[in-house]
């Protein structure tokens, strides 16, 4: 694995442990060069699934565009990037086993929705402003009003 600060092709694991659910290891490594640290992620390679978009074009799924929007959302709330890739790999996780071979785009932000209400309100609603396309104040307050009822 090469090192991101010095290019460095040599590295020692430092630690290791495998992710909550176990669909994941996530590696703690040590450049022999420069001796800083730095956080990999190993995963199985699984079978493609292709998201349909709301256009209805098709593109192969990329878990690191969840990831991006969730990080997006649960930006300077009290949520680690460790519970963020957990998020997704339950998310991916679930994808793969209900979908074969394709799913809606719609279906998969359902799910980043349902965790992110669970986790934080606050991400809940900023995503859900962005996926359900908010234009107004109105929107907002209807969506913080059902948070609220339950």
């Amino acid at each position: 694995m090469r090192c991101p600060y010095c290019q460095e092709f040599e590295s020692r694991v430092v630690d290791s442990r495998s992710g909550d659910d176990g669909s994941f290891i996530r590696r703690r490594r040590e450049c022999n060069a420069c001796k800083r640290r730095f956080t990999t992620y190993e995963r199985l390679e699984e079978r493609g699934l292709l998201v349909i978009k709301k256009g209805g074009n098709r593109e192969a799924f990329d878990r690191k565009k969840i990831l991006d929007g969730i990080a997006r959302a649960c930006e300077k709330r009290p949520v680690s990037m460790e519970e963020m890739e957990n998020m997704v790999a339950s998310i991916e996780r679930e994808l793969r086993d209900l979908y074969e071979h394709e799913v809606s785009s719609k279906a998969i932000g359902e799910m980043v929705m349902d965790r992110l209400q669970r986790r934080d309100e606050v991400a809940y609603v900023r995503f859900a402003s962005v996926y359900r396309q908010f234009t107004d104040l109105n929107s907002f307050i209807k969506t913080i009003d059902q948070l609220k009822q339950r």
